[in-house]
Order: C-alpha cells, then structure tokens, then sequence
C-alpha cells in the first residue's frame, strides 16, 4: 500500500464525498470523508500507512483527531447551527478494537444537549463496519465565522453526490 493513496484510490463507499479542508492538521492528515445524506451525518476515512503506528494499525492521534472532526461537524449538522465553530473542551474515547492498515473508518454522532454556550455529543466508530472506538465531547458553541460554513459544504457535497436510485 502507497504512503498516500489518491481520492480514486481510496474508494469511498456510495454517498460518501471528499470533505474539501485542504489546510493546517486536516489537510496534511486528511482526506476525510463526508456522507451528509440523511439526518445524521457519517465521517469516515481510510487508513493509510502515514496514519499507522509501527504495527501498521491507526494510530490513536489520527482516531482522536478523527472523533474530534466528527462530533462538532454532526453537532452543526443536527442543530443546523452551521456556521460557527465549536473548539473541545472535553474530549473522552475508548479505543475497543484496532483499525488496520487500508480499513475504512466511519464514525456517526448523537447530539446529547445543546445549552447556551455548549454542546454534548457521542459517538461510535467503526473499522470496515466493526466497532473500534466511542467517545464523548464538550463543545464551545464559538462565534459565526460567516459564510455558508458547513451548510455550503454539505450543499455542495449532496449537488455533486446524489445518492443512486434504490428503484427496483
């Protein structure tokens, strides 16, 4: 397996779509993943050597930075509070099973509470569909940083990415 696969490479299961943060942590660790069909949003990446400790399984930082993305993108996305950022203040996870090298991580998120100034989330993640971690998260509900934020991105990924026909 190549240090770094391609967007072809990688192949993303249907209804997931490049989430397009080509800067800072993310874009130097990423591509990440986005299927923003449906109610609740999915995450997922695959496990490339750069993510891997000398076993070749996913390294806990690369699934923590993972689980800290998921969280306040499912929080924006759920209470349609898409345009402001949301820095952790808490961040709790378990690692359950390893994520070897070349699986495909996903990982979904439930809104437990949204207060005034913050938010209460938790997660599952899976390696090719076995369970592998969850957490928890306590989110600032920051400032708007303008613009369609999440919104536009999630716009734009169901635009270009609809969902095939389930027609029989």
């Amino acid at each position: 397996m190549t240090q770094n696969l391609s967007i072809e490479e990688i192949n993303a299961p249907v209804g997931f779509a490049a989430f397009p943060i080509e800067i800072g942590f993310i874009g130097a660790n990423g591509p990440l993943w986005l299927n923003p069909h449906g109610e609740v949003l999915k995450l997922g990446f695959r496990v490339e050597m750069r993510h891997c400790n000398p076993m070749q399984i996913c390294h806990g930082g690369m699934l923590a930075t993972f689980i800290d993305m998921l969280m306040p993108m499912s929080i924006a996305h759920q209470s349609k509070m898409r345009g402001r950022f949301m820095p952790t203040v808490q961040l709790s996870q378990e690692f359950l099973a390893p994520a070897p090298l070349g699986s495909w991580v996903e990982g979904s998120a439930q809104v437990l509470k949204i207060t005034r100034n913050m938010a209460f989330a938790q997660c599952l993640i899976t390696a090719d569909g076995e369970l592998c971690g969850r957490a928890s998260g306590v989110f600032k509900l920051g400032k708007e940083i303008g613009g369609a934020g999440l919104s536009g991105v999630i716009d734009k990924i169901k635009a270009a990415n609809p969902l095939p026909s389930t027609q029989d």
